[in-house]
């Protein structure tokens, strides 16, 4: 395909406009539930440490503005829900959470502009391999981090805690971060790789759910249905119903 800056950059714009928006409906989520109920902490955190090592290949590779922004965004969003998972899910209170949040940041900046400046001069010289690594183990971690939601979902035998626009949101990142490689004037195999992961690996997610909650609806309903005071049982991850007083006649 035909090199063409102006593709690249509005669909590279997409998937960058994609993954910064996509973590706020799980993390507007788990704030109006006060609950991080079946959303693994591991996904969120390793996924905000695969994001030190794309952010530093695409700041060497050089790929375009919204591509370096992608990781940049990603990385901070992932660490909020992340915090959100240490307050709601190990009752860490906001005085704690925030100094390890702020932490993790600082952290991961440093990090990720270390590996800029370690692998910056050997690539430079025309040694491709550091920035590679890079590159590959980002694609690592963006596949083992779900996994740990996987089986969160094994657990509860449905997709809960979790939001649905979420994933779809972070899929179609994926979607249009890949387009956009395709406008470029060589093909970028490790970020598409990285891309293709992401979506496949969402795919999952909402192939899932699609078939999982339906059935746990269904076994809730009849569980109601057998046994009446099963009507007042919460769904995991939604806040539970208090059954209105009766009014005396």
């Amino acid at each position: 395909m035909r090199a063409n800056s102006v593709a690249e950059n509005v669909l590279g714009t997409l998937g960058a406009v994609c993954w910064t928006a996509q973590l706020l409906p799980q993390v507007w989520k788990s704030w109006r539930e006060k609950s991080t109920k079946g959303l693994s902490p591991w996904l969120v955190l390793l996924w905000a440490v695969s994001a030190i090592f794309l952010g530093a290949y695409v700041v060497v590779q050089n790929l375009n503005i919204p591509l370096i922004l992608q990781p940049q965004l990603f990385g901070f969003l992932c660490l909020v829900s992340w915090s959100q998972c240490l307050h709601y899910g190990r009752n860490l209170s906001t005085r704690k959470v925030a100094p390890v949040f702020i932490a993790a940041i600082g952290i991961a900046g440093g990090l990720q502009a270390g590996l800029v400046f370690a692998v910056m001069p050997s690539y430079d010289k025309g040694e491709s391999r550091p920035v590679a690594a890079l590159g590959i183990l980002s694609s690592v971690l963006l596949s083992l981090a779900l996994f740990p939601q996987y089986y969160e979902i094994y657990k509860h035998k449905e997709v809960v805690g979790i939001s649905i626009p979420f994933i779809f949101i972070d899929m179609m990142g994926g979607v249009f971060s890949d387009l956009s490689l395709l406008f470029k004037e060589k093909f970028d195999v490790i970020a598409g790789v990285a891309y293709s992961l992401v979506i496949a690996l969402d795919a999952v997610v909402l192939l899932l759910a699609l078939i999982l909650n339906p059935r746990a609806r269904r076994a809730r309903r009849l569980a109601a249905i057998s046994n009446p005071q099963m009507d007042n049982v919460a769904t995991p991850g939604v806040p539970s119903r208090r059954p209105s007083s009766i009014q005396g006649g």
